[in-house]
């Protein structure tokens, strides 16, 4: 049976993304609003409630109302933007974050994607604290550069009217909104010192965990870490956990091709006492849009591969 999606946010840059991914697909039909009705009430309202899954791209402060204007029982959320990720009401939309999750985002009517620098470092921390053989209460750096069309329209703008920039460090508060995020579900008992940036690339991210495993408690193998990362993500379609020697370098390139796949290395010094985690990935793929696609087709109970980049 076909199913109706409406993407709430339609005209931003995950939004059109996901329309991209749903084009011609005989599983979906979208239902879309012309000009002025966007930003009309009764026509979103409307389209939200008749909707068999709604799918929220929005900015934080406009994803209350839009959540507030759900009256019907049928219609299923995912909320792309920060609001809801640790709102326990919600299931947290990273499917390859435990084994029990695919079957949690199935049988939610509320589902809260992930955030793109997140996706990065939970797929790398996560497992390895669960497997106890790095500490839930260490102060964990993350390191990590974006390409600019995860800052939206309004980044998206600046680049283009300043050529003469091509990296951005910003976040430089450490209130990052992702850090609540990183923290509860990779089960850590502070918050990870988070330095994020942006790149004269599009599209395209590195997320970068070191591990002074010399003086932490825990592992000091670093083919142990390998092998606990290789056996949670086995049998994944989108996640890659490089076993071979490090790459001489790791590329993010100005056109940076699309993609939905999450890559994984880890590295290690020659004395064995220092560690590089490094997770890739396209920020507007599995750190947005594919995302969303792949929790859309799990709660619809198709094929979550459906209309991916792999």
């Amino acid at each position: 049976m076909t199913k109706s999606v409406f993407i709430d946010g339609a005209a931003g840059t995950t939004g059109l993304e996901i329309a991209e991914r749903l084009d011609g697909r005989e599983e979906f039909t979208l239902i879309t609003l012309d000009g002025d009705k966007r930003k009309d009430a009764k026509a979103r309202r409307d389209a939200l409630n008749d909707a068999d899954f709604a799918i929220l791209c929005l900015p934080d402060d406009a994803v209350a109302d839009a959540v507030a204007m759900v009256s019907s029982t049928s219609t299923a959320i995912i909320d792309a933007s920060s609001v809801h990720r640790v709102d326990p009401a919600w299931t947290y939309g990273f499917r390859e974050l435990e084994a029990a999750q695919r079957s949690k985002i199935a049988g939610s009517k509320r589902v809260s994607n992930p955030g793109c620098y997140p996706t990065g470092f939970l797929a790398l921390v996560a497992p390895l604290v669960a497997a106890k053989l790095i500490p839930d209460d260490w102060p964990y750096t993350v390191n990590a550069v974006s390409g600019y069309s995860g800052g939206g329209k309004a980044m998206i703008e600046r680049f283009a009217k300043e050529g003469e920039i091509g990296f951005r460090a910003y976040g430089l508060d450490m209130a990052h909104k992702h850090l609540p995020e990183m923290q509860v579900h990779a089960g850590l008992a502070l918050p990870p010192l988070f330095a994020p940036s942006v790149i004269r690339a599009f599209r395209g991210m590195l997320v970068e965990v070191p591990l002074p495993i010399s003086v932490m408690p825990g592992s000091d193998s670093a083919e142990e870490m390998r092998d606990c990362l290789a056996a949670h993500y086995a049998g994944s379609p989108l996640v890659n956990v490089h076993m071979d020697i490090a790459p001489s370098e790791l590329l993010i390139f100005e056109d940076q091709a699309p993609t939905d796949m999450l890559d994984l290395y880890l590295m290690a010094s020659g004395d064995g006492r220092q560690i590089r985690l490094v997770a890739m990935l396209d920020n507007l793929g599995k750190g947005a849009s594919g995302a969303a696609v792949q929790n859309l087709n799990i709660m619809a109970g198709l094929d979550e591969l459906a209309g991916l980049r792999v």
